[in-house]
């Protein structure tokens, strides 16, 4: 009789100790797994404050997969052949001669970081077309499709059925009537806006077309939070399409909310097609089961130019931040300036203190952010970093005349990088990521310029007015912080 009139308060305190033996089971992986202090401890706050939803925002966000590799490149023909040809670069580089002036030579730690953290194989004689905003963007790549004979690779985290989507999707069916091998891989999350019957259109045609990580439970559920953040264009092996814009009308319209979708993109032509080629090969085997090791996708080009490029990568299926750590390294042998556009500024403790560093030895460090924002979260966790830069020298401009999207760095006139990453926990971390770092004065003035034209756009933050921010402001941009790890 007892047992049933109490039977309830039983169940419940059951249920109290599994959940804290469940709590102090995960608290010990992550010990076991080493991982950063700061977002261990986010973690474990969100497991306390958060009863019950902690462990589901656990499984679907929190476990690390860097270790376990997610896609397994090992085995892949492309892969181990681009492996072979870094490790020899790597240990001939300064026998080569690309590194023949002295502010290339003063750069060579970044091009042998990227060899060594993701196979980034040098490529030289090419051409690099900068590509700023969506405009200027889909006029270069509609014009490109049109000519495409052979065959077309697109990959994008957002691929909207919008007006701009629906103009490459003519052309895409177009030519798949005309024998053209059209395959594409869109992030299941990002283009989550895509209908069965979108995809059934497409494959009717002949085209091949895959979500990446599909969320459909139980089999992908930890993998939600792993996305694949990376754009990229190949046709035909000769030209390649890299950076920050995906396929919406947004990037050429602007948003009503924001303004102009300020944006960042290149066209690249020569070798490091090749590299872009390689890389949406090992995602396209991860989706599909089917390498793309026949040469046809990697033909054999002259030289069209003379940019020297590397194509990085990183995310759960590299063993290391690779862009993050060029990224870091970008910054800490800066001599001159260091002009960074992101959207999300919540960098990690390395990064931060090379910024910092960088700008009290007296280097020009400059950050362009914006000041309208699509996140509200992670608008106030970036703001929450801003006082700390800027008492080390960091000059920091919120961009005024939209939404700027664009992930760019550059430096001394020597190097600049363009691509997918953002700098935040989430692009250095969690993210399939792909950035392009091109070494050349002509074209980092190029992107010097574009800086110079964002700054005329831009307000700078003076720390005397920034720091009369009401309390209420500052205590909600520290909490927002708290979780800039998760976000």
């Amino acid at each position: 009789m007892w047992f049933i009139e109490n039977l309830s308060s039983i169940i419940y305190s059951i249920l109290i100790a599994v959940y804290a033996i469940t709590i102090f089971m995960v608290i010990g992986v992550m010990i076991l797994e080493n991982r950063s202090p700061l977002k261990s401890l986010s973690w474990i706050l969100v497991l306390f404050l958060m009863p019950g939803l902690g462990i589901v925002l656990y499984v679907f966000f929190g476990q690390n997969f860097r270790k376990q590799k997610i896609i397994r490149r090992k085995g892949l023909k492309n892969h181990e052949f681009i492996s072979n040809i870094a490790h020899t670069q790597s240990k001939s580089l300064s026998k080569s001669g690309w590194l023949s002036n002295l502010a290339l030579k003063e750069k060579e730690n970044i091009v042998k970081l990227q060899l060594s953290n993701s196979n980034s194989v040098v490529t030289v004689g090419n051409k690099v077309t900068l590509l700023n905003n969506g405009d200027a963007k889909f006029a270069e790549l509609l014009k490109e499709l049109e000519k495409a004979q052979r065959f077309i690779h697109l990959q994008y985290y957002i691929f909207s059925n919008d007006e701009i989507g629906s103009k490459i999707k003519s052309i895409l069916l177009k030519k798949a009537e005309e024998g053209v091998e059209v395959r594409i891989i869109v992030d299941d999350v990002g283009s989550w806006e895509l209908k069965s019957k979108y995809f059934k259109e497409l494959r009717k045609a002949g085209i091949e077309i895959y979500s990446f990580l599909q969320v459909q439970f139980p089999i992908f559920t930890s993998k939600v939070n792993y996305r694949n953040h990376r754009k990229i264009v190949v046709i035909d092996g000769l030209v390649g399409f890299v950076g920050g814009i995906n396929v919406a009308d947004r990037y050429i319209k602007g948003d009503p909310s924001y303004g102009i979708w300020r944006d960042t993109h290149i066209k690249v032509e020569g070798d490091a097609v090749n590299s872009l080629q390689n890389i949406f090969s090992i995602d396209w085997y991860f989706v599909s089961q089917v390498e793309l090791a026949d040469k046809k996708y990697f033909p054999v080009k002259e030289p069209v130019g003379n940019k020297m490029v590397q194509i990085s990568t990183s995310g759960p299926d590299t063993d290391w931040p690779g862009i993050m750590m060029g990224f870091f390294k970008m910054i800490s042998t800066a001599r001159d300036y260091v002009y960074i556009s992101t959207p999300y500024f919540m960098p990690n403790e390395s990064v931060s203190m090379a910024l910092k560093t960088a700008s009290m030895g007296g280097v020009d460090v400059r950050i362009i952010i914006p000041e309208k924002s699509d996140a509200f979260i992670t608008k106030l966790s970036s703001m929450s970093y801003i006082k700390e830069m800027m008492l080390s020298g960091v000059k920091f401009y919120f961009y005024q005349k939209g939404f700027i999207h664009s992930k760019v760095i550059v430096s001394d006139d020597v190097v600049a990088s363009i691509g997918s990453a953002n700098m935040d926990f989430r692009s250095f971390e969690q993210n399939f990521e792909v950035t392009a770092f091109i070494y050349d004065k002509d074209f980092t003035l190029k992107v010097k310029e574009t800086f110079v034209e964002d700054f005329a756009d831009s307000d700078r933050v003076i720390l005397s007015e920034w720091r009369k921010r009401p309390v209420k402001q500052k205590v909600k941009e520290s909490i927002a912080r708290l979780f800039s790890p998760l976000l």
